[in-house]
C-alpha cells in the first residue's frame, strides 16, 4: 500500500498533498506487464490521480484522468476514489523507444504532445464535471499543473516520478501537489519557488531514505505545517461479476441477441486489473430475458 499525506500551512496559504506510490506503480506494472517507459508514464499518472482523488470530499466521489497525446503508448487512463485508491491502464503497454537526450526514460516521447488531458469528476450529481486542457509537455506533471491553472484556476505545482529497475520492476515512485489558497501572497510564492529550486527529484529523495513528509517539509521549508491526513492508498479495482453483468445489460437487447447467436461464451476482461468474467450462452439469454421483462413492467 502507498502512503498518502495531506497538509496545510498554519497561515492557511498553502495546501499540499504527497504520496509514496511505489506499491501502486509496482502493482500496475505487474498487472499490465508494461515496458519501462510505459511503467514510468502510467506510474506518474496513477500517482497524480491518487492525489487528485484525495481532494474529493464525497465518500463515493471519483475522478478519471486521461492523457492522450498521440504517442505510441496511446491513451493513458487512471481512475481514483476519494481515499486515493487508484487503478489505470495504457492502451499500448509495450513501447520501446530511445532514451531522451538526458539519458532518462522518454515519457513525453511515449505519451506524445499532440492532444489533451481530460478530467472527469463524478460527484454524485446528475452530470459529471468535465474539463480538459491541451498537453503541455507529455511529461504528465507539467500537464497536471496546467490543468489546475487553466481549468480550475488554482495555482499549482505538481512533481511526479517513477524509478524503474533494470529488470523492469519499480524501485521508487511518488509525487506531490502544492496548491496556493486565497490567503497566499507574493512572499508565499517567492518562498515556495526558492524551496522547489533546491529540491531533488521525488524518486531521488525516496531512494535516499526520505519519506513523503520529509519531502513536503523540504518543499514547504520556512512554513509551519499541520498534517490533515495520513493514510494508505493502493492499486484497487472494484470490478465484479455483478458490475460486468450491468455493463452487458447496457449494451442493449439487440447486441446481446447477436452475441448469443454468434458465440457459445462471452468473455469480458477488465482493462484495469485483468480479471476475466465469462458468461455462457444460457446466461446471456437470461440477461436478454431480464431486459425484456423490464420493458414489459
Amino acid at each position: 500500500m502507498g502512503k498518502l499525506i495531506r497538509c496545510i500551512t498554519s497561515d492557511g496559504a498553502v495546501m499540499a498533498t504527497a504520496v509514496d506510490s511505489t506499491d501502486i506503480a509496482a502493482a500496475a506494472e505487474q498487472t499490465h506487464k508494461t515496458s519501462a517507459v510505459v511503467t514510468a508514464a502510467l506510474g506518474r499518472l496513477l500517482t497524480a490521480a491518487s492525489m487528485m482523488g484525495n481532494f474529493l470530499k464525497g465518500e463515493k466521489d471519483s475522478i478519471t484522468v486521461k492523457i492522450d497525446g498521440g504517442g505510441p503508448a496511446g491513451a493513458l487512463t487512471a481512475v481514483a476514489d476519494s481515499c486515493g485508491n487508484v487503478r489505470g491502464y495504457a492502451a499500448n503497454p509495450i513501447v520501446e523507444i530511445p532514451l531522451n537526450p538526458n539519458g532518462k526514460l522518454d515519457v513525453s516521447g511515449a505519451v506524445g504532445t499532440d492532444g489533451n488531458v481530460f478530467v472527469m469528476k463524478d460527484l454524485g450529481l446528475k452530470e459529471p464535471y468535465n474539463g480538459f486542457v491541451p498537453i503541455v509537455s507529455g511529461e504528465i506533471a507539467e500537464d497536471i499543473t496546467s490543468y489546475y491553472a487553466v481549468s480550475e484556476q488554482i495555482p499549482t505545482v505538481c512533481a511526479l516520478g517513477v524509478l524503474v529497475n533494470p529488470d523492469l520492476t519499480v524501485k521508487k515512485a511518488g509525487g506531490f501537489i502544492i496548491q496556493l489558497l486565497p490567503a497566499a501572497d507574493d512572499g508565499t510564492i517567492t518562498k515556495i519557488e526558492e524551496n522547489l529550486s533546491k529540491l531533488a527529484p521525488v524518486t531521488e529523495q525516496l531512494d535516499s531514505g526520505k519519506d513523503i513528509l520529509d519531502i513536503l517539509k523540504g518543499a514547504l521549508d520556512g512554513f509551519e505545517i499541520e498534517v490533515l491526513e495520513d493514510k494508505t492508498a493502493g492499486y484497487k479495482c472494484p470490478c465484479s461479476r455483478e458490475r460486468t453483468e450491468k455493463a452487458l445489460i447496457s449494451l442493449g437487447e439487440k447486441e446481446l441477441e447477436k452475441m448469443s447467436k454468434e458465440l457459445s461464451e462471452v468473455e469480458v476482461k477488465c482493462s484495469f486489473c485483468g480479471a476475466c468474467y465469462k458468461f455462457s450462452r444460457d446466461e446471456i439469454d437470461k440477461i436478454i430475458k431480464l431486459i425484456k421483462n423490464k420493458k414489459k413492467s
